[in-house]
């Protein structure tokens, strides 16, 4: 959000926070940071296709997010007349009522991540094809995985068992995967069980082939940054990212 001043950071996330309230923060991620993830990537969408409505004397985004009572959330903006590095500056979170208090009919649509549903399902038909050098090998994706596993002499076919395992469970229940946005992409979050095959520890991230015939598993995620990704479509609601 390189062109809108926000002021208090701490305070505007806290605002959207209570207006939509759920899980927006994890131990290692700071104050409301899911959210601002969230905000900033979603942010960074609408300007791409074009969804952000600038007039003179204001502006508006749709947040994508909705009150307790199913209301959507808009960021109204207003000219920043004290700071010029910012066109805009965030005068408040709205909703579509308040903002017909003000006489704004014209209403901004949600950022849109996918045109076809069905990336969103996991094809149990398709093999995953593993970059085991960048999952088992880069000390910086290793320690990702559980420590029990990081040093083990049988991680490939511990890991390649909890593969087959996950393929199994997600067959069984499609709601398993969990859909996230990465570098204009759809990917699927497939959980791994390394330590107990009932206690997911670790996520998989696969992305469909173009020949739409193959996955290809580019890395794995902590449960906590799996959870955060995923929050950008859509808050996770599958059993095993609300063990964190």
């Amino acid at each position: 959000m390189m062109d809108v001043y926000l002021g208090d950071i701490n305070k505007r996330y806290g605002e959207l926070a209570e207006m939509s309230p759920e899980r927006w923060e994890l131990a290692d991620r700071g104050s409301f940071g899911i959210l601002k993830n969230y905000l900033t990537h979603t942010y960074e969408k609408l300007v791409e296709e074009d969804k952000i409505i600038q007039r003179e004397n204001d502006g508006l985004f749709n947040t994508g997010l909705f009150t307790k009572n199913y209301e959507l959330i808009y960021a109204y903006l207003e000219p920043n007349i004290a700071n010029g590095s910012q066109p805009f500056y965030l005068k408040a979170f709205l909703t579509e009522y308040d903002l017909g208090r003000k006489g704004i009919d014209e209403l901004p649509e949600r950022a849109n991540y996918f045109s076809d549903p069905g990336l969103l399902i996991f094809d149990a038909n398709c093999r995953i094809k593993v970059q085991y050098s960048h999952i088992l090998e880069d000390s910086k994706n290793l320690e990702r995985l559980p420590l029990e596993v990081q040093n083990a002499k049988n991680l490939i076919p511990l890991f390649n068992g909890a593969l087959d395992m996950m393929k199994k469970k997600v067959s069984a229940n499609y709601r398993i995967a969990i859909p996230q946005y990465y570098n204009k992409t759809i990917q699927l979050l497939l959980p791994l069980c390394l330590l107990d095959q009932e206690i997911p520890d670790t996520a998989l991230v696969v992305s469909k082939d173009p020949s739409g015939t193959f996955y290809q598993g580019h890395t794995c995620l902590t449960l906590e940054m799996a959870y955060s990704n995923a929050r950008l479509i859509a808050k996770p609601e599958s059993n095993w990212l609300q063990l964190i």
